[in-house]
């Protein structure tokens, strides 16, 4: 197990994260949500605790804490007060092997298939989910992270059991700090409670990404407003040209004063436009959407082909000067507190293994130039490649 830490003496708070490799991508398709159920089972008592007790363990002595899942990872963590940071160490590392109890199983059943019952009355979410699924077809990479309620249904309490045995092993997870703390005790602390978890060799498939072309509607009953997704590939995580394809995603549709907010939102043809980049393990894509009435579709997706194609010969110095400091401020700002620290720390590290200081990711953006965004884009273009949209009566 990988123990890092982000330590200031001058900080106030200290927080601690446990980071699992392991997400929607890792799933076998007939168990797709089982990463989030394990999630939710973590909460549910342990051989030493309730569920009751693990809440009662962070509110008693005042820690924040929370977990979540995605395509690509795992994490649970708390922040608190240096002298707690204990008391959130031990509660966390005796949650993460939990009893998985069947009646337990049982009943949260019902409550993931409330959840995925809830995002399905957000309409963007269910044109991402659908495009995600035939952008990447029978690749897990498609993978809804809650599931759908078939999968959920019809898994059982010893499939989630193998799916946690497999990959919550020692050499699977980081453990990340940050904040006011003592390293040398915390790691004895990890050691006492963790040290006796197993290596199991848990693997990630990293196949080619085959990615489908195309156009395609997806009908949404009693839908009022148009919405419509472009994708197409981008950089991976791992990719120093990240910070690059990031400034080029925020100067085409990072909110306002991008061109897709001048174009779409301020003219009223749009409620909303954007545009964003997904770096992830091996892999990444760039995202455009936007959302209009109908009778604009057509026009906006004409005017946001035409945003794309043509950000590149219409770069500024200006351009650069701005987004570099909005993405400073905004990594500046996030990487405050400890809590913001632990999380960045505990993402990059599962991803990618290698770490990279604030201050040297701050350089990397405060030294990117036009020509930088121009060879990103020239490798990654604004082309779609996948597009998809909501049909309407």
């Amino acid at each position: 197990m990988r123990i890092a830490a982000e330590h200031s003496s001058d900080a106030v708070t200290a927080a601690i994260g446990f980071f699992v490799k392991t997400g929607a991508r890792d799933e076998a398709s007939k168990l797709m949500g089982v990463s989030h159920f394990l999630e939710h089972m973590m909460f549910k008592g342990t051989e030493t605790l309730t569920a009751e007790e693990v809440d009662l363990a962070f509110d008693s002595i005042g820690a924040e804490h929370n977990a979540f899942t995605s395509g690509e990872m795992t994490a649970f963590w708390g922040a608190g007060l240096p002298e707690v940071l204990s008391d959130i160490h031990n509660t966390l590392a005796d949650i993460l092997r939990p009893s998985l109890r069947q009646q337990d199983f049982d009943d949260e059943k019902k409550v993931i298939v409330e959840e995925i019952a809830m995002y399905d009355d957000q309409a963007f979410w269910v044109l991402y989910e659908s495009a995600m699924e035939q952008y990447y077809g029978k690749s897990p990479l498609g993978h809804r992270v809650l599931g759908t309620p078939e999968t959920i249904d019809h898994m059982q309490r010893d499939e989630l059991s193998s799916y946690f045995e497999d990959r919550y092993s020692a050499d699977n997870t980081i453990v990340v700090l940050a904040g006011n703390l003592d390293f040398d005790l915390m790691v004895e602390k990890i050691e006492k409670l963790c040290g006796s978890w197993q290596r199991t060799g848990a693997t990630r498939n990293y196949a080619e990404v085959i990615r489908n072309k195309g156009v395609f509607e997806k009908y949404i009953p009693d839908l009022q407003q148009h919405y419509h997704l472009m994708m197409m590939p981008s950089v991976s995580f791992q990719d120093e040209r990240k910070y690059a394809a990031s400034a080029l995603a925020a100067i085409l549709g990072g909110g306002d004063g991008s061109r897709l907010h001048w174009a779409l939102v301020d003219t009223g043809l749009a409620e909303a436009a954007a545009a964003s980049v997904d770096t992830n393990d091996e892999y990444g894509e760039q995202l455009a959407y936007a959302v209009c009435e109908p009778k604009n579709a057509e026009k906006v997706a004409d005017i946001m082909r035409s945003e794309m194609s043509n950000v590149v010969d219409t770069l500024t110095s200006d351009d650069i000067a701005k987004v570099v400091a909005k993405a400073g401020t905004a990594a500046a700002v996030a990487s405050e507190r400890p809590a913001g620290r632990m999380q960045r720390l505990g993402s990059m590290l599962i991803t990618s293994g290698q770490y990279v200081s604030l201050e040297e990711e701050l350089e990397a953006i405060e030294s990117l130039t036009i020509k930088n965004l121009q060879e990103v884009a020239e490798a990654f273009p604004w082309d779609p490649i996948f597009e998809i949209s909501t049909k309407h009566d």
